[in-house]
């Protein structure tokens, strides 16, 4: 009979929550289905400029008013037994000030009806603010590219012209010298032509489209083209539902996203991976109205190159902004004001060796219409 050795379980280091809760950035707070607080970390106690103890048992509607999103919020995630977020809320009055937040809300299981709700400052919310002065800085790009076509690409026409002529009457040495002209003109009329794109032009034309086939092609262009050298990762979520969206528009925009990370991974090794996903109850105040419209479809493109430079990330969805050597700076401008126009949000993240892009879109309904 063997012997058996007796192993003590490994020690068991205790750690009291409230010390992880409070040294958070968040706001954490639970709040239980008649609406009193049961529960407040330093950072919510710094936002109601009040003791845990003071706030515990107050009604939450007497810190903000009642007709806050935060109520429906919480009786969202009540009724879907489940976590709701909701993106740039606003949270104003005269106690506690204005404050622009993210929100999450999910449901306490281990008490009926109580809710814990979690606060962010600026996170996403802020680089939406600043997505939202990209697209007033495409539409100045528009305007500008609309009286270049009128003044400069015109005119451009009638040098190409008169160089072609030339070259049929010059000395076979010079003939260097006109073909340089007419393929200056051909460059700049192609960066005209590409600022076109910026105008407002008219209705987005919609309607139902399988975004994974739209994935599927950006991926077979890149493996056939700029991304010979590239390993591709894919992984999709087989239950999302179609985008509400333009296909060749979509495709356009995942084309411009995996080139510049098929360009920015490193020759060896590179790896570029395309997910989707659904984000269940994530809303977004996107338009100018502030309208918050559901945006579940998340497509991201991932690479492991070397990052974002820190100095190009508060500028990158601006026109002529780049860091490549002979790049225009249109591209991810480009990719801002169409997803805009589909009424979606793109964000990145960036670090040495992972960065990744989030689009999210609108996810399409039975009851649409193509516009």
């Amino acid at each position: 009979m063997g012997v058996f050795e007796l192993r003590k379980p490994p020690h068991k280091v205790e750690i009291d929550p409230d010390l992880i809760l409070n040294v958070v950035a968040s706001i954490v707070l639970a709040v239980d289905g008649d609406g009193r607080i049961l529960y407040v970390n330093n950072a919510g106690e710094q936002l109601f400029q009040s003791s845990a103890s003071n706030l515990s048992g107050q009604r939450l509607e007497q810190l903000i008013p009642g007709d806050s999103p935060v109520f429906s919020l919480m009786q969202q995630a009540r009724a879907a037994a489940g976590p709701v977020v909701e993106y740039q809320l606003t949270l104003a009055s005269p106690r506690i000030g204005h404050h622009v937040v993210n929100v999450q809300a999910s449901p306490l299981p281990e008490r009926e009806g109580a809710v814990v709700l979690s606060m962010q400052e600026r996170s996403l919310a802020a680089k939406i603010d600043r997505q939202l002065t990209h697209r007033g800085a495409a539409r100045s790009v528009g305007a500008m590219a609309a009286m270049l076509a009128h003044e400069v690409k015109n005119p451009l026409a009638g040098i190409r012209g008169a160089a072609q002529l030339l070259e049929q009457s010059v000395r076979p040495e010079d003939r260097t010298l006109t073909r340089l002209i007419c393929d200056e003109t051909d460059r700049v009329c192609s960066l005209v032509d590409r600022m076109e794109i910026f105008s407002a032009g008219g209705p987005l034309q919609r309607d139902a489209v399988n975004i994974h086939e739209v994935l599927v092609r950006v991926r077979t262009l890149a493996e056939n083209s700029f991304g010979r050298h590239l390993h591709f990762n894919e992984y999709f979520d087989p239950s999302l539902p179609d985008v509400y969206g333009n296909r060749d528009q979509l495709v356009q925009v995942f084309l411009n996203l995996v080139k510049n990370a098929a360009e920015a991974a490193p020759l060896e090794g590179g790896e570029v991976t395309i997910s989707t996903a659904y984000w269940h109850g994530v809303r977004f105040a996107v338009s100018a109205n502030h309208a918050r419209m559901h945006l579940p479809l998340m497509v991201s493109i991932q690479d492991n190159g070397e990052g974002i430079p820190e100095d190009l990330k508060p500028h990158l969805f601006e026109p002529f902004i780049t860091a490549k050597p002979k790049g225009s700076g249109l591209g991810l401008a480009m990719v801002a004001k169409i997803i805009g126009d589909h009424g979606g949000v793109v964000e990145f993240d960036s670090e040495p060796k992972r960065t990744v892009f989030r689009v999210m879109l609108p996810m399409h309904s039975p009851t649409e219409e193509s516009t």
